[in-house]
């Protein structure tokens, strides 16, 4: 993305002066290759990892990881939503010159207005994508492991031979 804007900004200089457009669909392409790109790997261990489980383990193992994945995620997920609402609220605050610190407010241009926008920098992808997603996660977690529920009951056997060291088949 840096490139493109730069060799942008390199080609048609008047981007900078307002009087030439950027290439916004260009960047929105990038943009969008890369995100497709970086949930590959998280939306396989959302559908691997309940059916692995359940195939070398059987259901009773996924019906452990179920409620690890709804506790933790939920959790994490809380948190993400309510400290990036702060964050991005803390922000608003000192815009507003709510914030005063020894009788001197502390609003914009300040260390603090600077920090807060910092904040608000983290805690805006937090809040609208990080602690939403999560909740995806669980659901798709959850899904999967219904869906495949037939398929780890069925194969229970390999738990059995694991044990067992034996396929529970005779001559």
């Amino acid at each position: 993305m840096v490139e493109e804007v730069r060799r942008q900004l390199a080609e048609k200089p008047g981007i900078r002066d307002g009087k030439e457009k950027p290439d916004y669909d260009r960047c929105i392409a990038i943009s969008t290759k890369s995100s497709l790109q970086e949930m590959f790997a998280p939306g396989l261990l959302v559908i691997l990892v309940p059916l692995v489980l359940g195939l070398f383990f059987g259901p009773s193992a996924v019906a452990g990881l179920l409620p690890g994945i709804l506790v933790s995620g939920v959790c994490i997920a809380t948190s993400s939503a309510n400290s990036g609402g702060a964050w991005d609220n803390a922000k608003k605050y000192i815009q507003a010159d709510l914030c005063e610190i020894d009788d001197i407010i502390k609003g914009k241009g300040t260390d603090e207005h600077k920090a807060a926008v910092i904040g608000d920098t983290v805690g805006d992808p937090l809040k609208d994508t990080s602690g939403p997603s999560l909740n995806i996660l669980i659901k798709l977690s959850a899904i999967f492991s219904l869906v495949f529920a037939v398929v780890y009951d069925k194969s229970a056997w390999l738990l059995y031979v694991m044990k067992t060291g034996s396929s529970g088949c005779s001559a």
